[in-house]
């Protein structure tokens, strides 16, 4: 009776190491880089720059995760576009760009024996828009007042992504991000653009 008891205990605490091992297997560390294409909403609302136009950039991020499902996120992702409008016989030139800077949480399994393994991730935080505009050698007439002073608008507001994506375990140091896919609200220039942005990348943990 003696030893089954000593047997059971044993057994019992085999079982609660196994499963505190188990627990603690996972990447405690996490950071992305990568290419992002967002599709920004300009809000136009003319003829001239469709009120969704494609910007190219990219998007990093690190993430400390504190359990193997739950990780704090901070991402850094940046979109750019130079478009140029024919005026008469010359032209203007529009050079875009957009930054967020944004925290939050991001829900994955981060076993290091899972392979694949898709996200979620809920962020917020701040946004920067800039609008430089070079008039070049327009005559300005009709169109634009003369002189045709070239400008640059900026603003700051609230920025946020939500959304998520797959990865899949390329070896015990990386993944490949196959996809990501987020909807990524800004608030900027007096409105709110509803942008939707996708990429992929590298995770090195």
């Amino acid at each position: 009776m003696g030893r089954i008891l000593l047997l059971a205990i044993l057994v019992a605490a085999c079982a609660s190491i196994s499963f505190a091992q188990s627990t603690d297997d996972y990447k405690k560390w996490e950071f992305y880089g990568g290419y992002s294409h967002n599709r920004i909403d300009t809000g136009s609302g003319n003829n001239i720059i469709s009120d969704r136009e494609g910007f190219n950039g990219f998007d990093t991020a690190v993430t400390g995760n504190i359990t193997r499902y739950v990780g704090l996120k901070v991402d850094l992702a940046g979109h750019f576009k130079n478009r140029t409008i024919p005026v008469n016989t010359t032209q203007i030139n529009v050079d875009s760009s957009i930054y967020n800077l944004l925290g939050g949480v991001q829900i994955k399994d981060n076993s290091t024996e899972t392979r694949f393994k898709p996200f979620a991730q809920a962020l917020v935080g701040v946004a920067h828009g800039r609008n430089k505009v070079d008039f070049g050698n327009t005559i300005c007439v009709a169109i634009f007042p003369s002189p045709c002073t070239n400008f640059t608008e900026t603003d700051t507001g609230l920025g946020a992504a939500f959304g998520g994506g797959l990865d899949i375990r390329a070896g015990s140091r990386f993944d490949i991000r196959a996809i990501q896919i987020d909807y990524n609200p800004t608030r900027l220039f007096d409105s709110t653009q509803h942008n939707f942005r996708v990429g992929a990348g590298i995770v090195i943990h």
